[in-house]
C-alpha cells in the first residue's frame, strides 16, 4: 500500500511573503528613485514655500449720484428742461411772491447757466436760442397774476417788454459759457490732434 507523504509542519515564526508593490512605486523602483518624504504643498523645487500673490482689490463702483452729477443734455432736451423750469418758477412766483417780475428775471439766470453748462458739446449753439423761448414760455403765469401789466395778450407783451434787461443778461451768460466750452473744446482737440468739427 501506498503512503501518502504527509508535509512535516514548520515550528518557528511564520513568515510573511513579501507583497508586490504597487505600480506607481514599480515605476520608481525601476527607475532608482527612492520616495523621500512627502513635501507640503505649495513647495517650490528649491524647497522653498511658494506665497501666494495678494489679492488686489478694486475700486468700488462710482455711486450714482457721482455719475448724475454732471448730465448731458441734447439741445430738444435742453430746450425742454429750461422751458419746463421757467414754467415752473413763474407758477411759483405767482403763487409766493405775488408774480414779481423781478423775482422772475433773478431765477431765470441760475436756469441759464445750468443749461449752458448740463448741454452737449454737439449741441452748444442751440443754448443762446432755447434761453429767450424759455424766458417767453414761462412769463404766462407772471403775466397773467401782475396786476400792473394786465391781463392776456397785452399783458404778456408788456412784460416781456419791460423785463428784456433780464432776458439780454441771461442770453448773454448762455452765450459766454457756450462760447468758453467752445474754445476749451477747440484746444483740447487741436492739442490731441484730432480734426475739430
Amino acid at each position: 500500500m501506498e503512503q501518502h507523504r504527509t508535509r512535516p509542519a514548520q515550528h518557528g515564526p511564520r513568515r510573511d511573503r513579501p507583497r508586490p508593490p504597487l505600480p506607481g512605486q514599480a515605476g520608481r523602483e525601476a527607475r532608482g528613485a527612492v520616495p523621500g518624504p512627502a513635501r507640503p504643498p505649495g513647495a517650490g523645487a528649491r524647497g522653498g514655500v511658494q506665497r501666494r500673490p495678494a489679492a488686489v482689490r478694486r475700486p468700488a463702483p462710482a455711486p450714482a449720484v457721482r455719475r448724475m452729477s454732471n448730465p448731458r443734455l441734447t439741445g430738444l432736451g435742453g430746450g425742454l428742461f429750461c422751458a419746463a423750469a421757467m414754467f415752473l418758477l413763474g407758477c411759483l412766483d405767482a403763487l409766493l411772491f405775488g408774480a414779481s417780475l423781478t423775482v422772475y428775471g433773478v431765477l431765470f439766470l441760475p436756469v441759464c447757466v445750468l443749461t449752458a453748462v448740463w448741454i452737449r458739446t454737439r449741441d452748444l449753439m442751440t443754448a443762446p436760442v432755447v434761453v429767450p423761448i424759455a424766458f417767453a414760455a414761462g412769463l404766462g403765469p407772471v403775466s397773467d397774476g401782475n396786476a400792473t401789466t394786465g391781463g392776456g395778450f397785452t399783458g404778456f407783451v408788456t412784460a416781456l417788454a419791460t423785463q428784456a434787461g433780464w432776458l439780454y443778461g441771461g442770453t448773454l451768460v448762455t452765450g459766454l459759457i457756450v462760447l468758453v466750452r467752445r474754445v476749451r473744446l477747440l484746444l483740447r482737440r487741436r492739442v490731441s490732434g484730432r480734426p475739430v468739427r
